[in-house]
């Protein structure tokens, strides 16, 4: 029997007094993709920093055998002559991974030049390739671009790129599509595969791909490695381990779709939101000496109109740069419309000229943002964090009503009242969602949007906000404009759905008749991205 890739032959991996990795025995054959998922905290990305030598200050023991040597014993220098060399990374988010100060092709060619002893030009003309391979288009001018030049599906791109330079013979991925749009990530898994498969081809590069999302790991694995608080608790063949999961772990990560629970609405339900012609232009800058004689604007928003009732979710679908956050910001308040009307119970919001009478209708609207850890203030306690909305449009209310209340709402939202001393920084993801949607809640609102509100979550940490917000509205008769661009959790979320494309609104209706017979060509293109048009039917 040939000898595997990689090995990892019993390997703990430890923090301090805490073992985050508990004898873990994997192994990883020459052109085989295998995908290791499980729950944050279940030691996924920590394993493959392992593998890099990356995990600083950790505690190792057992063996990482690649090609039969043992990386746990190479030095620091040993280990700088492997990375890139012979094992590669894709990181999840590009943005941050990637240099803000060095262009694309100057990262590629580091690489190159460090490894391969290429030239200046020679580096050049083979990231212009890379980039080319990856499907970047015009690769001659992107390889002179910054990583903010480029959108989220180009970076990771140009991330793949750089991975591949050196041709390794084993790329890690670490959630490479979770930062991504439906249809872009389809174009990421179907690159990714391609690329592989040639490599493979050639020199028997294999993928362990780290990711949480379990439509990716069917598309792309041949097996599959589930581990749970630091152990591997399964390991199967793609089609065996989900038409047969063994592991009760296994089964309810597999049992953690989101399901439609919604009620229906009722039809003298009154109308809260309204949204007519809205269009919004942004101000672009021109260089050089055009700029004082030169005007430029782009039309971020083109005539949406939209209708919410009370009790209602709209799903509002589309990639980036759809308008979706644009059309959320505009109904908060938050970005001026060039033409259109917002009514909020048929008062217009451009009507509203005194700041009592816009806290007043604030009050009605409030937002949770996509990623809790970025918009609660590290600064804050959760009690001034929940507390701060009610202080501001509740005055009146004394300092034991208020704690009260946030008590009432913690409960309400499954924290307990002793987390109120505490700081953001101290609890999990899906507890600072928690914690957000308190916030969002203390001012005691009609309409809630909701900014991709689970998609930095796990799976079955998103079910559980999820059925919170299905309870909330129930309770409370709570509107949601909901973005997203999961199609699994707007079909168990959304009333109606509204696919935006270029700004516009290109269909809407109701979310199955939608998901069962879509009529516009991109939300037919979505569907097939997403995998969601079988689960409707």
């Amino acid at each position: 029997m040939t000898a595997p890739l990689l090995q990892l032959d019993g390997l703990s991996i430890g923090f301090g007094d805490k073992t985050v990795v508990q004898d873990l025995n994997l192994s990883i054959a020459r052109g085989e993709r295998v995908a290791l998922v499980g729950e944050s905290g279940s030691g996924k990305s920590v394993t493959a920093l392992s593998i890099l030598g990356l995990a600083d200050q950790a505690r190792q023991t057992g063996r990482i055998l690649l090609d039969g040597e043992d990386l746990l014993q190479k030095t620091e220098q040993q280990m700088r002559g492997i990375r890139g060399r012979d094992v590669a990374m894709v990181f999840q988010e590009p943005m941050t991974a990637l240099n803000p100060l060095f262009t694309i092709g100057k990262q590629i060619a580091e690489s190159l030049r460090l490894h391969e002893g290429l030239r200046p030009n020679a580096a050049r003309e083979r990231g212009i390739e890379l980039l080319r391979r990856t499907g970047i288009p015009e690769p001659e001018r992107r390889i002179d671009s910054f990583p903010h030049q480029l959108s989220g599906g180009q970076r990771q791109r140009a991330m793949i790129a750089m991975a591949l330079a050196c041709r390794p013979r084993l790329l890690l991925a670490d959630e490479p599509t979770t930062a991504l749009d439906v249809t872009v990530r389809q174009q990421i898994v179907e690159l990714l595969i391609g690329l592989q498969e040639q490599e493979a081809a050639e020199r028997g590069m294999a993928v362990l791909l780290i990711t949480h999302d379990l439509n990716l790991v069917k598309r792309f694995a041949h097996r599959v490695a589930v581990m749970e608080k630091g152990v591997l608790v399964e390991t199967n063949t793609t089609s065996d381990l989900f038409s047969n999961p063994q592991h009760p772990y296994t089964r309810r990560l597999l049992n953690s779709e989101p399901e439609r629970a919604i009620d229906p609405i009722a039809s003298n339900a009154r109308r809260l939101l309204e949204v007519q012609g809205l269009s919004v232009d942004y101000r672009t800058s021109v260089k050089g000496w055009r700029s004082a004689f030169s005007k430029s604007s782009f039309r971020a928003l083109q005539d949406v109109g939209i209708t919410l009732r009370r009790g209602e979710t709209l799903g509002i679908v589309g990639e980036s740069g759809s308008g979706k956050s644009t059309l959320a910001a505009a109904i908060l308040g938050l970005q001026r419309p060039s033409e259109g009307l917002i009514h909020i119970d048929g008062q217009p919001l451009s009507t509203l000229k005194s700041t009592n009478s816009r806290r007043m209708v604030s009050s009605r609207l409030q937002v949770v943002f996509q990623d809790p850890y970025g918009s609660l203030s590290p600064r804050m306690t959760i009690e001034q964090i929940v507390g701060e909305g009610i202080a501001l449009h509740r005055p009146e209310v004394t300092t034991a009503a208020r704690r009260q209340r946030m008590v009432a709402l913690l409960d309400e939202v499954g924290m307990p009242a002793d987390v109120l001393p505490r700081y953001p920084h101290e609890f999990s993801g899906g507890q600072r969602q928690r914690i957000a949607i308190a916030r969002a809640l203390a001012v005691e609102p009609e309409l809630l949007v909701l900014d991709e509100p689970t998609s930095a979550l796990d799976v079955s940490i998103q079910q559980q906000v999820l059925n919170l917000l299905t309870r909330l509205q129930k309770k409370y008769t709570l509107s949601y404009l909901f973005i997203t661009h999961d199609l699994a959790v707007m079909r168990a979320m959304a009333h109606r759905v509204a696919v935006m494309k270029a700004g516009q609104i290109v269909e809407i209706g109701d979310t199955m008749d939608i998901l069962r017979a879509p009529a516009h060509p991109y939300t037919q293109a979505l569907l097939a991205a997403s995998m969601v048009a079988g689960a409707a039917a």
